[in-house]
């Protein structure tokens, strides 16, 4: 991800001359910003130089090209360590966004195999974890983890359901994908590579609104 700020008279501007230039490829990234920066009219915000209270010199410069699934999946993976190499919670660095409108997240259910509960991961609001587990995982908004369900290791895009019994290991879900009652995600990656992408690294990767069977 990149993020830019720009003069609108400076972008357009820019926008205009290289659309006229018949040897670029017209690429913000590769062909407008180097124009800027070779007349002076750009400026960067360096991460290396920045320091706050209860930064550790770990998160210094902290920055990830997420271009790839497993860089995708390695920066959710980096907020929910113990020691995270970038701390969402410093509040000196705060998040500024508009809020979601959801309740706050739920676990429910408290008998043997059958406890609602999250361990070293991060839920979202509006999730509800009714006698599932969940570990070392990333739970996006409304989100619902069924009784005896387990998500491990995985990044759960919006409003996606995972079925009572069901097992969800290594694996990014996209929105509002339904993992039915007692099926399986990445526990047979030979079978599941039969239906679905999965990176490098053994992520099995299940697009927007895709229903898992078993």
């Amino acid at each position: 991800m990149g993020n830019y700020v720009f003069d609108a008279k400076v972008l357009i501007d820019a926008v205009i001359e290289d659309a006229a230039d018949e040897s670029s490829k017209h690429d913000i990234g590769g062909n407008i910003i180097p124009m800027l920066v070779g007349r002076g009219q750009a400026q960067v915000f360096d991460f290396a130089d920045v320091s706050l209270p209860g930064m550790s010199e770990r998160e210094r410069g902290y920055w990830r090209d997420i271009g790839t699934l497993d860089s995708y999946y390695a920066a959710h993976m980096d907020l929910i360590s113990v020691d995270p190499i970038f701390n969402l919670y410093n509040s000196y660095w705060p998040i500024l966004g508009q809020p979601d409108r959801f309740p706050p997240a739920k676990f429910v259910f408290e008998d043997p195999g059958h406890t609602g509960m999250a361990i070293d991961s991060m839920v979202c609001a509006g999730v509800i974890v009714a006698g599932g587990t969940v570990r070392g995982s990333v739970l996006s908004p409304e989100v619902q983890v069924e009784s005896g369900a387990l998500v491990e290791n995985s990044i759960i895009l919006h409003r996606s359901y995972i079925g009572t019994g069901a097992v969800v290991r290594n694996a990014i879900l996209d929105k509002d994908v339904v993992i039915e009652p007692g099926a399986r995600l990445g526990v047979d990656l030979e079978r599941d590579r039969e239906r679905f992408v999965i990176s490098p690294g053994g992520i099995v990767v299940v697009g927007k609104g895709t229903r898992v069977g078993l």
